[in-house]
């Protein structure tokens, strides 16, 4: 797998001369979810589950925290978001309900979220690819393909270990998580 490590001449650079004001909110935005991502993930685990969802858990975490790792190491580019303890909160609530219901609805869940997320990374991939003229800016953009491949695994894990179509109940939850995932974004690259 590749590293999410930045190359320490890249981190120079970025160091000395920063990054564009729209890598700066994308920075931003993507550390709040990777932020929030990680504690969904303590939410589930503050269940106590066991078995197949405590397996689940505990590797999807560890995925996690290396994609916030990498936000983290690159704060020297920007602001991280002032409403950092709302992700952390969210994201706790958003693993949390849903495993108090049940694995189903985790794993429901959990695709609803990485789906949004994989599309989200591929936006902001699409729009920042234009502005990477430097080496330092094209490394950034290569962490942020490897955490979208990343959580697409994620996704593709959670939909698989799905056995029942969610009910009406958990599809609005569902339908909640993408639109709450959607509004954060919006928040996270202001605030």
């Amino acid at each position: 797998m590749p590293s999410l490590q930045i190359d320490p001449r890249h981190m120079n650079q970025l160091s000395a001369s920063g990054v564009s004001k729209r890598f700066e909110l994308e920075l931003r935005c993507s550390h709040a979810g990777e932020t929030g991502a990680v504690w969904i993930y303590r939410g589930i685990l503050a269940t106590r589950p066991q078995g197949e969802l405590l397996t689940f858990a505990h590797e999807h975490l560890s995925g996690e925290s290396k994609h916030l790792r990498f936000f983290e190491q690159l704060r020297c580019c920007y602001r991280p978001s002032f409403m950092l303890p709302l992700w952390r909160i969210a994201g706790f609530l958003t693993g949390f309900l849903p495993a108090l219901a049940g694995r189903q609805a985790v794993f429901a869940t959990i695709e609803a979220v990485e789906t949004f997320v994989d599309q989200h990374y591929q936006e902001q991939i699409q729009a920042l690819e234009p502005l990477a003229r430097r080496d330092s800016e094209k490394a950034i953009l290569a962490g942020f393909e490897i955490c979208r491949l990343d959580e697409v695994h994620h996704r593709d894990d959670a939909k698989q270990r799905q056995s029942a179509k969610p009910n009406t109940l958990l599809r609005l939850w569902v339908a909640l998580v993408g639109a709450g995932s959607s509004s954060a974004v919006r928040i996270a690259r202001s605030f």
